[in-house]
């Protein structure tokens, strides 16, 4: 089962793809068909990863549904995808929440004046706007999928480009300073974004190239397939010196922390997400950023393992300050998406914490991480800005009473709100503590001082809940709608997933277990032992 005869990964990142290319070519007075059909294309997405998901054997080999071809012979690149549990469970939750983000995006890059207005025109921003998003997606999907290393870099940086005017072209409407500063602000945001990540970037490829040389030199071919790499690490054929594996590491980490994004390389996200419109947000932290995180699982641990043990005290520290300051700072933001972003950067600080603490409960709890805080970051982001689409404002002190006017709207809001602070019954909760567990068992005072983070998200999640739902009825939020039939179409799937996923998450933990077990292996660890047994205790 490990070799597929029918190209069903090649497929799941195509999809997307040409779909990007017909949605940018529907004619300028057609916009709803441009809508449909980047949606249509965004649900076959989903379907294929559906099928990917069932065709997946837990039990079977590491990479599964492989598909290797020659690509670039000469520089030893080739055409590699495969999936393991991890990057099955990833590439699941992007294709889940796609279809949201266009849903919940259904309005946002139409012309000033209505659907009516401009059809004469050739300028096409609300195609522009869905074949972006699917742009993104097919990159995504791609890079869980890669297990070449250079086919991966592409990818992870090729990226960069649909994010960038999807930042700087298509920001948030509801700005306080006018139109002519909040474009002013997007440009800024979105140039932030760009050089931060391309700076990772540049790196890595310099690390990439290293990796290259380190192989032919070892090998006497170069080559840049994780799977041969793991094998002629394993046979012994290949051996990096311990300072250039952790030259190399580093060059992977750092663009990867960027990614994250890990404190302090952060600074970008609030920028980004703050200026982006809401479904933007939502595909930057929930979807794009996990492929940071994704690739320390991957790429970090397994390419260089001696490094990451070396590097792990100093990434420890990085993620408990990322798990402090992001929850600080969302406690004292005005705004309320860069208070959401702030929490993700405690979340992340959460993910990598369970990467590094080289336990199975701690690469458990990171890989559900992954996949629950996209969903509760989807919702709470995407009800945040069905909320702001109304008033017209990001300000949290221009809100008041919401759930009085409109109680569904608050009830969902509510709920996005308790499952980023990790309630019990809700999916973040279970992935949340298999990362303190895992983390404690052998680093007790980190994880100890992690539990922190939990207060802190219970106090910025309720007082902004507080300032927003409760309260007196501000003037104008007493004519407010509640959530229209598209809206409850998105919060209701996500909300339903969270529950499920909270009350049985052995479905997710069935898929990437297996994973784990061969990521643990590949940096030679094993699970600290009790310090007392348990039996032994209860007679004594």
């Amino acid at each position: 089962m490990a070799d597929s005869s029918f190209p069903l990964l090649t497929l799941a990142a195509a999809v997307p793809a040409v779909g990007a290319i017909a949605t940018a070519a529907v004619p300028a007075a057609r916009r709803e068909l441009a809508k449909v059909l980047a949606l249509g294309v965004s649900l076959a997405t989903l379907v294929l990863a559906a099928v990917i998901a069932i065709r997946f054997d837990p039990g079977g080999d590491r990479f599964q549904l492989t598909e290797s071809r020659a690509w670039i012979a000469d520089f030893g690149v080739r055409y590699e995808l495969g999936v393991d549990g991890i990057a099955v469970a990833l590439v699941a939750l992007t294709a889940l929440l796609v279809p949201f983000v266009i849903l919940a995006g259904w309005r946002d890059a139409d012309p000033a004046g209505g659907a009516a207005a401009d059809t004469q025109s050739r300028w096409r921003p609300t195609q522009g706007f869905f074949a972006l998003i699917l742009a993104v997606e097919a990159m995504v999907i791609i890079s869980f999928l890669a297990t070449d290393v250079f086919l991966f870099y592409i990818f992870f940086e090729a990226m960069l480009i649909p994010l960038y005017f999807l930042i700087g072209g298509f920001g948030d409407k509801a700005h306080e300073h006018g139109e002519e500063e909040a474009a002013r602000q997007r440009s800024y945001a979105a140039v932030k974004f760009l050089l931060y990540n391309l700076a990772g970037g540049l790196i890595m490829l310099a690390a990439v190239i290293g990796l290259y040389a380190a192989t032919s030199d070892q090998l006497g071919e170069g080559t840049f397939s994780l799977q041969a790499i793991l094998e002629a690490r394993g046979n012994g054929e290949l051996e990096l010196s311990t300072n250039t594996e952790r030259l190399l590491f580093l060059g992977f980490f750092f663009a990867f922390a960027v990614k994250a994004p890990l404190w302090p390389l952060h600074t970008w996200l609030p920028n980004a997400m703050g200026e982006s419109t809401p479904p933007v947000a939502v595909l930057i932290t929930a979807v794009v950023d996990k492929v940071g995180t994704f690739a320390m699982l991957r790429f970090c641990l397994g390419l260089f393992p001696e490094a990451s043990d070396w590097a792990t005290p100093l990434v420890l520290v990085l993620a408990l300050v990322s798990i402090l300051y992001g929850a600080l700072l969302a406690i004292g933001q005005r705004d309320i998406k860069r208070l959401i972003a702030y929490a993700s950067i405690s979340h992340f600080g959460f993910i990598i914490l369970g990467i590094f603490a080289m336990t199975s409960q701690g690469h458990s709890g990171a890989t559900l991480y992954m996949v629950n805080h996209g969903i509760s970051t989807a919702l709470l982001m995407l009800v945040a800005g069905f909320l702001i689409s109304r008033r017209g404002s990001r300000l949290i002190a221009d809100y008041g009473g919401v759930q009085k006017v409109a109680p569904v709207l608050a009830g969902t809001f509510l709920i996005g709100g308790l499952a980023t602070l990790s309630l019990p019954g809700l999916a973040p909760f279970v992935s949340e503590f298999l990362v303190l567990v895992g983390t404690f068992s052998r680093y007790p005072v980190i994880g100890i001082i992690a539990t922190v983070g939990i207060v802190l998200a219970a106090i910025y999640v309720l007082v902004l809940y507080q300032r927003t739902m409760t309260g007196p009825v501000a003037d104008k939020v007493a004519k407010l709608p509640d959530l229209r039939v598209r809206e409850v179409l998105v919060a209701a799937p996500l909300v339903a997933l969270l529950i499920g996923l909270g009350v049985y998450p052995e479905p997710l933990t069935e898929i990437v277990n297996p994973a784990v077990e061969h990521t643990m292996s590949d940096v030679d660890k094993s699970d600290p032992e009790p310090d007392v047994n348990p039996v032994e205790a209860a007679h004594e």
